[in-house]
């Protein structure tokens, strides 16, 4: 079952309301990813623009196949016939947490960290682009 969309992904951009996730908003996430990652606003790749979507609609950043890999314990990641099926074990987390038991202050927390982030990182890209042209 699916949670409250209204706990995944971005409603706020500096504590400005967003509303809905537009291609636009999706491009200029993609221009200041490229930006970030030392390439002109033209030179954004396709991974850049699903980087940015999948910022703002709060999709996990790794497909289903690898976070079932990545849940797995390091000594048996490897093991192509594991020797135990195991069982199903009943699913007991509050409607407030997320799949990695985070409440959700805590993912809101961290949704914040991660904004302050990418603002610092396309500030210093901007920053070091305007002092090679003084320095050019």
């Amino acid at each position: 079952m699916k949670k409250n969309p209204l706990s995944k992904g971005v409603i706020a951009e500096n504590f400005t309301g967003i509303g809905t996730v537009t291609g636009t908003m999706v491009r200029e996430r993609a221009f200041e990813l490229a930006v970030i990652n030392g390439r002109t606003e033209h030179g954004m790749s396709k991974t850049d623009w699903e980087q940015a979507k999948r910022e703002l609609t709060g999709e996990p950043d790794l497909d289903p196949q690898q976070a079932f890999l990545e849940a797995l314990p390091e000594e048996r990641r490897w093991d192509p016939v594991p020797d135990s099926t195991g069982q199903q074990v009943p699913i007991s987390q509050s409607e407030d947490e997320d799949d990695e038991g985070r409440s959700e202050g805590a993912q809101l927390v961290e949704a914040g960290v991660a904004e302050a982030e990418h603002d610092q990182m396309l500030q210093a890209a901007r920053a070091g682009k305007e002092e090679d042209k003084l320095n050019a």
